[in-house]
């Protein structure tokens, strides 16, 4: 995950600050799931409604939790966005389009796919590149168009899978 929200950071040209905070961001980004029961968390089957409301707290929970870190605070915002949606309709505010923090519009796509390739209690894991077809057919609804244009040039050079750098 760190490694590619990094590319995609690279790509688009972040800072060596911004790409700091893009790298303490990647690693700490569920840091409210802290606070979430491991029933929940680890559950095997589909979450039951009162399930989901709880462990859709956590991004609020996580900008507490940075917020009261002075070395996290420059990521709390960050932490408070990142299942946000580029159509305005995920969580916890229903932001839309560039009021989500670039950062947390970068980690949406890298966590998707992420989760998507990796095994979870819950479902067995896509192919990479059934995983990339869906970022892919979420552009401009889930995730920013352009973070997915930049993921989608890393993908077709490679530099998804390998440890070699891309972009």
């Amino acid at each position: 995950l760190v490694r590619i929200t990094e590319r995609i950071g690279r790509v688009m040209g972040l800072s060596a600050l911004e790409m700091d905070h893009l790298h303490m961001f990647s690693m700490l980004h569920d840091i409210g799931k802290v606070a979430i029961s491991d029933q929940i968390l680890n559950k095997p089957g589909k979450l039951t409604d009162e399930e989901w409301t709880e462990m859709k707290k956590h991004p609020e929970i996580g900008f507490r939790i940075a917020s009261a870190s002075p070395s996290l605070t420059v990521v709390a915002e960050f932490v408070r966005s990142h299942h946000e949606r580029w159509d305005g309709r995920g969580y916890p505010r229903g932001l839309a389009g560039e009021e989500i923090p670039l950062h947390s519009r970068i980690l949406a796509v890298a966590d998707a796919y992420d989760a998507m390739t990796e095994q979870r209690p819950y479902r067995d894991p896509l192919p990479p590149d059934a995983a990339v077809a869906e970022i892919a057919r979420n552009a401009g609804t889930q995730f920013d168009p352009e973070v997915v244009r930049v993921f989608l040039e890393i993908a077709r050079d490679g530099g998804l899978e390998d440890g070699t750098p891309a972009g």
